[in-house]
């Protein structure tokens, strides 16, 4: 049984930085700057009175206008892909095999996984640590509605609270990603309890709510780092399969391809650590995702 997991890779890559409805082509559609959302009203042409809510053909294809123009705005192929509604029956998730540590099952300790078990062709975004800032970025998300979960450090985070408020006010999650991402198996039990506990009482105390889900730094820990974040409150420990980067794509599995369920790792870096911005990072990822048929859909909304 391993006593420590690792991801050796990804941690040297933190060192280096020192410190994620169908397709339709960009030609297929124009929208006029100002056309309605889909909560707009439409009053009918010669008449006065009150406006008259849309029809439901008439919503979508203006939804669809819209997405168009934004996909066409942010430098995308393709309409990113509407993800289905979350399962009714969320999948049962376990440790990936591997993965797992001492008393993991008997203990009830959060599981660490990788990927969702789901029949789904959806894969989901993380965003780890909180040094960039981008307003770009959120606008960007937003406007293409695609759902991601960022997993905060408070040494990197504390300096703008605001950014993350906002981010979650339109519709993302926030998760724990220690205080200051130290190695968690190099520290002891208190000190690992110490970092995931103080986090949550930050997440709680800035954001309104202390979360169950909780990635360790680099992706490593041993069973202390388990059975601590069980103490905090947390029951889930996802990491990922594979990690976008501005100019690249990593991978965990040997054929280097997505899956159903797979869990994208990303961070929040700019120009000071990478030939690009996250807006470029987020292209690089959608056009992927889309073009290979899948759909991005908020993790949470599986667990």
């Amino acid at each position: 049984m391993r006593a420590v997991v690792q991801n050796d890779k990804s941690r040297t890559r933190f060192r280096r930085l020192a410190l994620g409805g169908g397709a339709a082509t960009l030609a297929a559609a124009t929208l006029l700057s100002g056309c309605a959302g889909p909560e707009s009203v439409r009053t009918a042409s010669g008449h006065g009175g009150p406006a008259q809510p849309q029809d439901p053909a008439a919503r979508r294809a203006a939804e669809h206008a819209r997405l168009v123009a934004a996909a066409r705005r942010w430098g995308l192929d393709q309409v990113p892909l509407t993800p289905p509604p979350p399962p009714a029956a969320k999948p049962r998730i376990t440790a990936r095999d591997g993965f797992e540590v001492d008393h993991q099952e008997d203990w009830n300790l959060p599981p660490v996984f990788t990927t969702v078990p789901t029949r789904d062709k959806v894969v989901f975004l993380t965003i780890d640590d909180g040094a960039e800032k981008d307003p770009r970025f959120l606008a960007m998300m937003r406007e293409l509605k695609v759902p991601y979960t960022a997993f905060l450090s408070d040494y990197l985070v504390k300096d703008d609270y605001a950014y993350f408020r906002k981010m979650r006010s339109y519709g993302n999650t926030l998760n724990n990603h220690t205080l200051h991402h130290p190695y968690l198996p190099g520290l002891s039990y208190e000190e690992q309890k110490d970092e995931i506990c103080g986090m949550q009482a930050v997440m709680k105390k800035q954001f309104g709510k202390a979360p169950t889900v909780f990635r360790p730094p680099y992706g490593n820990y041993n069973q202390d780092t388990l059975v601590a974040a069980k103490e905090c409150g947390i029951r889930y420990a996802p990491i990922w399969n594979e990690e976008v980067f501005v100019d690249h794509w990593e991978y965990r599995e040997d054929d280097k391809r997505l899956r159903r369920g797979d869990i994208v790792l990303t961070h929040f870096r700019g120009r000071d650590d990478w030939d690009g911005t996250m807006v470029d990072d987020m292209r690089r990822f959608l056009d992927k995702v889309t073009r290979e048929g899948y759909a991005v859909a908020r993790l949470e909304d599986y667990l």
